[in-house]
């Protein structure tokens, strides 16, 4: 069948008439499209003075670069490096911080539909400086009211990202601390709201691994300490050895919430290894719950209880001032002295039994390189109603003492040379019980008593945390004269003398000295100290 003419021109008409539509589609496509660029061109957002403002809201400060470019796939945006921050007061100071690269990134729908809303800011190589307190730049950066500049955009922020960071902290007397931030993330940055955060951080002194997450805001730029903060955190693994004196792996957890200057916390913390000087290692654990300024850094320890063996030791106080000073108030009702010992002794603990302690520690700001033990200051009392001396030498001395006291045999085959009037030869044990007091690693006592089988010893003198080495005199009150208390000639000679050294309704009271290092303790007759 054929086609007729009249059929083929209307075909090649319709045709004609399509292509003609096709073509004036794409042309009014391409139109408004090369229009739209032309607006997009005209009123991009992210141009770098328009997005000047929004990033001197949320870096609180100026902010210069030295290149910049736009992207627009798959995201809208630029990239920025070579970043510096100045002070919004002050711009003759030196710059607060530093930025290697900067990303800002929208969304293309957000931009279509003109919301003011950033997808993404990401940070690399940001370095920031705190100067240090009192300074003119410090005033600078924290003049009266800038926590208004902390307030954060007007335009939300979804995600502002901070990757491999460093904040400085300046110190008073020189040198800084670290902080290494391998990443800080924040979700909803926007003025009058509140974030979400995440952090994985070092710290400075001591050295450990900070992760934290939670929430804070919003912020409250009239009443910055009412802002509301919440969250849980780890810190883990933490070098002890860090704080002068003292040594040891340290694992903490815990969670807090509440507002700016009043964050309550609850705490637990693990250190299988805790030593003060050449100390044993030692596992100690602790729970604790506490409040923490956060404008200032002070905390106030509600109640800590630090376990140790089969020991514990509560604590309350506080850890306050610039720099820090912590002042602790200590009790331990029936732990055991070897316990609480332990850590600051290398070999075996002078001294084993139950013991009640209280006492008021003082630990002054590390400053110029001092010690642990340098800065601690300790008064308290104690109690051992049944103590046991682990040195030999010591143990064996008081033995002696003990025996002559009560007036028992001599015995050639003991090494002690008396033996009770009983068979069954007694194991020497001692009530101790006093004040003491410590200062630069040294511990005195105006007033220490203990109690042995037929004596009674006051003395006072002190004690070295670090060699260990003792020395203290006082009077030991027998049950019997003082022949009693030397054998042989020596004993001879001083029989006539018994009566200067007894009092009333007493048997002698003889002067000792307590006196050695360890493994070389001894206890000893001393005639010639003042009485």
């Amino acid at each position: 069948m054929t086609i007729s003419p009249a059929v083929i021109s209307a075909r090649s008409s319709i045709s004609r008439r399509k292509l003609l539509l096709k073509l004036f589609l794409a042309f009014a496509g391409l139109s408004v499209g090369l229009a739209a660029w032309r607006v997009v061109a005209a009123y991009w957002p992210y141009r770098y003075r328009n997005v000047e403002p929004l990033l001197q809201k949320v870096f609180a400060s100026q902010v210069k670069i030295d290149q910049y470019h736009r992207i627009y796939f798959p995201h809208p945006g630029f990239v920025a490096n070579g970043l510096t921050l100045r002070r919004n007061s002050a711009t003759d100071l030196p710059p607060i911080g530093s930025a290697r690269e900067l990303l800002v990134e929208g969304n293309w729908l957000d931009l279509i539909l003109f919301r003011n809303r950033v997808r993404l800011v990401d940070v690399k190589g940001l370095h920031v400086v705190i100067p240090p307190v009192g300074s003119r730049a410090n005033h600078e950066d924290f003049p009266p009211g800038s926590s208004v500049d902390f307030a954060g955009p007007t335009t939300v922020v979804e995600e502002f990202n901070v990757r491999d960071a460093v904040l400085e902290i300046q110190r008073v007397g020189g040198g800084s601390y670290t902080f290494p931030i391998r990443q800080l993330v924040i979700r909803n940055l926007r003025k009058g709201s509140p974030i979400t955060y995440l952090v994985d951080m070092q710290n400075a002194a001591p050295g450990g691994h900070i992760v934290a997450n939670g929430s804070f805001g919003p912020l409250y730029p009239d009443n910055l300490g009412a802002t509301p903060v919440y969250g849980e955190f780890t810190f883990a693994p933490v070098n002890l050895g860090d704080i002068h004196g003292i040594s040891g792996s340290l694992s903490g957890r815990g969670h807090f919430k509440g507002s700016l200057t009043a964050i309550e916390a609850d705490a637990d913390s693990v250190t299988p290894d805790f030593a003060v000087g050449s100390g044993k290692p030692t596992r100690l654990e602790a729970l604790g719950h506490l409040t923490v300024n956060g404008l200032n850094g002070n905390v106030v320890l509600h109640s800590v209880d630090a376990h140790v063996g089969y020991t514990t030791v509560h604590a309350s106080g506080q850890i306050v001032g610039a720099p820090k000073v912590t002042d602790l108030d200590l009790s331990v009702v029936k732990g055991r002295s070897q316990d609480i010992l332990r850590p600051f002794f290398a070999e075996a603990v002078p001294v084993t039994g139950d013991v009640w302690l209280r006492s008021h520690v003082s630990i002054a700001a590390a400053r110029g390189g001092m010690k642990f033990l340098q800065r601690l200051r300790m008064d308290g009392a104690f109690d051992i109603p049944k103590e046991r001396l682990t040195d030999k030498g010591t143990e064996e001395s008081l033995s002696a003492f003990s025996e002559r006291a009560q007036g028992l045999k001599q015995s050639g085959g003991k090494k002690s040379g008396f033996e009770p009037a009983s068979a069954e030869v007694e194991e020497v044990f001692s009530s101790l019980r006093g004040s003491a007091k410590i200062r630069n690693g040294m511990v005195s006592t105006d007033g220490l008593d203990f109690q042995v089988p037929g004596a009674a010893v006051k003395v006072k003198g002190t004690f070295s945390l670090y060699d260990r080495s003792v020395r203290m005199v006082g009077d030991l009150h027998m049950q019997t004269d003082l022949s009693h208390v030397t054998t042989g000639f020596k004993s001879v000679l001083l029989k006539p003398f018994a009566p200067f050294f007894k009092k009333q309704n007493a048997g002698t009271v003889i002067p000792i000295a307590i006196t050695g290092s360890p493994n070389q303790y001894k206890v000893t007759q001393d005639l010639m100290h003042d009485k």
